[in-house]
């Protein structure tokens, strides 16, 4: 059975949350294993940029950026392929120095992670001492430079680790919260992009204290109550989170970025297809099921669309999977022609354990998708192509990016 353990929901008065995030990861790797590419402005990836080292980010560009943008703001950048074995590698051994520095560790993603060291530190020394610690081990045993922010809280460690890169360790004292949020820009606040940032800005707010200075009410009429509620209770340091060991996922998705040429709609559901592929055998890996699935669209001109749709029986089969997954796409493709599309994915939500399932009906006994794990463990042993579906065969399926065990 999976445990998620975290600590009981008692208010926090020392900052003993650490948020460590390696900096520009894919990049940073690159670096460490080419020594001819340390101190040069490096982008991981052609047609997007992947990562960029802070050399490169120096000129302006940014992840995801496209690559011919990123080389016009900096034309002396060397461009490298993605290693994603080599990434994966380099996160398990910075997650194995975590793991050794706390019990308490919820990774975000696999170059970030929170971690509570609190009650340390008569064996480990303080906050600030385990965290110069990890640096070094990550510096010293993984060859890789890492941002550590150390607050009371998870959303005040993130920020401090954020305004700490590159390379750096950050402490917010408990008594000096308000004192270093307030003068930030609301884009440091969780839930605030590019749509929420314009709103505030409309309206004259742009650094976290004017939202303080705002009532509730009045950040409703901006922003509606859910947000308004969150944010403003951000902007006075509150978040009561806990760091969660073994946290699960409530959803697991993978995209495709397809560039700006048109594509026939047999070729958008081959893309489709390699999608509902790559998430049925992640869902059944962890043993979970699911009820919702969600395709999301990226236009020509950068909006975006979501159409989703929920069954009746939760299940992880790849077929039942992609009828739903088919029938979406089937929906929006007058959508794509007028608007064109650039990317396509899909996400799996409303998720459940595998043996949770409750079969309504006898012939639906392969509801946990039996059949689609031996096809797994045909392509574990003998490679990932050892099994193809026909509309696969030839077609390039993309990169297969590193992320934490869902």
């Amino acid at each position: 059975m999976f445990v998620s353990i975290s600590h009981p929901a008692v208010p926090r008065t020392e900052a003993t949350i650490l948020h460590a995030d390696l900096d520009s990861f894919y990049a940073s790797v690159e670096q460490r294993d080419d020594p001819t590419l340390r101190g040069r402005p490096v982008l991981v990836g052609g047609g997007v940029v992947l990562a960029a080292s802070y050399e490169a980010k120096a000129f302006g560009v940014r992840s995801p950026m496209n690559g011919r943008e990123a080389l016009r703001l900096c034309p002396q950048a060397v461009v490298v392929g993605p290693r994603m074995s080599a990434y994966s590698d380099a996160s398990k051994a910075v997650f194995d120095i975590f793991r050794d520095t706390t019990p308490l560790v919820e990774g975000i993603s696999v170059d970030e992670a929170f971690l509570d060291v609190g009650g340390l530190r008569k064996i480990a020394g303080s906050p600030s001492e385990i965290a110069q610690k990890l640096r070094q081990r990550v510096r010293d045993e993984v060859g890789l430079p890492i941002t550590v922010g150390i607050a009371r809280t998870k959303f005040l460690a993130k920020v401090a680790s954020a305004v700490g890169k590159p390379d750096g360790l950050l402490l917010v004292p408990p008594e000096t919260e308000l004192e270093f949020l307030h003068p930030l820009p609301v884009e440091r606040l969780w839930g605030v992009g590019a749509v929420t940032a314009k709103k505030l800005h409309e309206h004259g707010i742009r650094t976290v204290g004017q939202i303080a200075e705002r009532n509730e009410s009045t950040l409703s009429s901006i922003l509606g109550r859910a947000s308004s509620r969150h944010l403003y209770a951000l902007s006075w340091a509150r978040d009561p989170r806990h760091v969660q060991v073994g946290k699960r996922r409530r959803s697991i998705g993978s995209q495709r970025a397809i560039g700006r040429r048109p594509r026939p709609p047999a070729e958008l559901d081959a893309i489709v297809v390699g999608i509902v592929e790559r998430l049925g055998k992640r869902l059944r890996s962890a043993h979970r099921v699911t009820r919702t699935i969600v395709l999301r669209l990226r236009f020509d001109d950068f909006t975006r669309a979501t159409r989703s749709r929920t069954v009746f029986e939760p299940t992880a089969r790849n077929d039942l999977i992609l009828q739903v997954a088919r029938g979406l796409l089937d929906d929006a493709l007058p959508l794509i022609a007028e608007r064109g599309c650039t990317l396509i994915g899909l996400s799996l939500s409303n998720l459940d354990d595998d043996d949770a399932i409750q079969l309504a009906l006898p012939f639906d006994a392969d509801s946990n998708g039996s059949l689609d794990c031996t096809i797994d463990s045909l392509r574990d042993r003998f490679g990932s192509t050892a099994v193809t579906k026909a509309v696969l065969i030839g077609r390039d399926q993309g990169m297969t990016v590193p992320m934490l065990p869902d």
